[in-house]
């Protein structure tokens, strides 16, 4: 499962959005690839029933636009402190923490956090958040390459 967070009309906060736009055309229609605002208990079930998920969000922390961010939410906490442009009280961070508090969260969970330039209103992309969004979601690719080729049970 693919999660894309954000919101198409702050721009660099639409960086989520777009990687699953991206994805979903580059996956085989099987592969769930959703489109997300954030709340964290829709989060929550959303992810519910999967093994594997990536997620991918805007992050604003101090590191230079463009700048991606690779988190193994399954092993460690994310920072709480780059996702703090979200709109949510409940964002994120809280339903992976709440997810593994009840023993809930996907058995593999990787969180790409893509540093974004401007969360001001508009829909462009600033020019280092857009470079990044391609690298991230080449890698997602080649991530789940294995995981097709695996032999169905």
């Amino acid at each position: 499962m693919i999660i894309g967070i954000g919101n198409e009309y702050r721009g660099d906060d639409a960086l989520g959005l777009m990687a699953a736009r991206r994805l979903r055309r580059l996956l085989p229609k099987e592969a769930a690839v959703l489109m997300h605002g954030g709340d964290g208990a829709q989060l929550m079930g959303a992810w519910a029933d999967a093994d594997v998920v990536f997620v991918v969000d805007a992050v604003c922390s101090s590191a230079p636009p463009g700048t991606i961010h690779r988190f193994d939410a399954s092993a460690d906490p994310l920072p709480a402190d780059f996702f703090r442009h979200s709109t949510h009280a409940f964002g994120l961070v809280d339903a992976i923490e709440l997810a593994r508090t009840f023993g809930d969260l996907p058995a593999r969970l990787i969180v790409y956090g893509i540093e974004g330039r401007t969360f001001e209103a508009g829909t462009e992309l600033s020019a280092e958040a857009a470079g990044a969004l391609d690298r991230v979601v080449k890698d997602i690719v080649e991530a789940l390459r294995p995981l097709a080729d695996r032999p169905k049970e």
